[in-house]
């Protein structure tokens, strides 16, 4: 009597359960991944008991009062492969952050050295594709302010035209991204250079010309007087000429009140990328946002003792070109940075 012939299913999982394994292997031997090792050893020994102990299937069936086998299977596999597709999408965020990391450090380590000091106010200024405004909005800041020196620092965030040339012509320091960080991203990396310059004060202001120079004075005199240690602008409490639709108003009125019960605070306009932060004051703030900065930055500033104080300012419509803000992810990024900065 001849052998049964073996089951083509039976086959064709063994020999997933080997390629799994291998694969695992395969990652360790030359990568050291301990944990795709893991992950194979769990998955192929998965895929294998549907070979010889088909029954434990059953028994999770009976647990979950599914009575059909394969349907048992189709579940343990669409979570299995959702844990897969998580992990994946984990490493990929790993990746991200990784390359954000080196090349900020990398924008870092190359920018001038210049003397700093505790006389100086730094402000940084993100740009990406900027040329059209980035030299005016560089060339209107004063020399000095309330005895400070004002040294202008423009972020290339990655810019294709000539906005890191336009603004060195126009005085400033300028420091450029191989790769598009966002604006939280460009901020880290200005924040960082300030910090080594020993900056006694650091402003935010963007590159497009919506934050009037002439209203910096305004905006350090508090953080001058000992009187707060993060300072923050606000279009509906002063002049807002942004040009902002209803919806992009409701939003922001919302989640500045979503922040208030949180962080119990009193402000009104969370978005506002005007600001100043007493320098050395910089360095207890936990950022890692790359785009939705300006909650993350109030959030931390208040868990950490910072002072807040908010004035009204002037904010001017873009001089040139189209926002960079993304519409459809507007909301979605504010809730997300807002949960995430309060919990973490």
């Amino acid at each position: 009597m001849s052998p049964p012939s073996p089951d083509p299913l039976d086959v064709a999982l063994l020999a997933l359960t080997v390629a799994i394994l291998y694969w695992g292997f395969d990652r360790y031997r030359r990568r050291f991944e301990r944990r795709d090792l893991a992950i194979a050893i769990a998955l192929a020994s998965g895929v294998a008991s549907l070979v010889f102990v088909p029954e434990a299937f059953d028994l999770v069936g009976t647990a979950l009062e599914i009575e059909r086998r394969y349907v048992v299977v189709s579940l343990l596999a669409t979570l299995v492969l959702l844990g897969v597709v998580l992990y994946a999408l984990s490493i990929a965020r790993a990746a991200r952050d990784e390359v954000a990391a080196l090349t900020r450090s990398l924008s870092v380590d190359r920018a001038p050295r210049m003397d700093g000091g505790a006389e100086t106010v730094f402000v940084v200024i993100p740009a990406y594709n900027e040329s059209d405004t980035i030299g005016t909005v560089v060339s209107s800041l004063p020399e000095s302010v309330r005895g400070y020196d004002v040294q202008p620092l423009v972020v290339s965030d990655g810019s294709t035209d000539g906005t890191a040339a336009r603004a060195a012509s126009s005085g400033a320091m300028v420091v450029e991204h191989p790769i598009n960080q966002g604006q939280g991203g460009a901020l880290k990396t200005g924040f960082e250079i300030a910090l080594e310059h020993e900056a006694a004060i650091v402003v935010t202001a963007d590159g497009d010309g919506q934050h009037p120079s002439s209203e910096l004075d305004r905006l350090v005199e508090p953080i001058v007087e000992d009187e707060a240690d993060y300072v923050m602008g606000s279009r509906y409490l002063g002049v807002d000429r942004s040009g902002n639709g209803v919806v992009r108003r409701t939003g922001i009125r919302f989640f500045t009140g979503l922040i208030n019960v949180l962080m119990v605070t009193d402000i009104t306009d969370c978005t506002n990328g005007y600001r100043a932060i007493r320098g050395p004051m910089l360095e207890e703030l936990t950022l890692t946002e790359e785009r939705f900065n300006a909650p993350e930055l109030i959030i931390e500033a208040r868990k950490n003792g910072l002072r807040l104080e908010e004035i009204p300012v002037e904010i001017e419509d873009r001089k040139d070109g189209d926002s960079k803000k993304p519409k459809l992810g507007f909301a979605i990024g504010l809730t997300r940075i807002i949960v995430v900065a309060w919990l973490r």
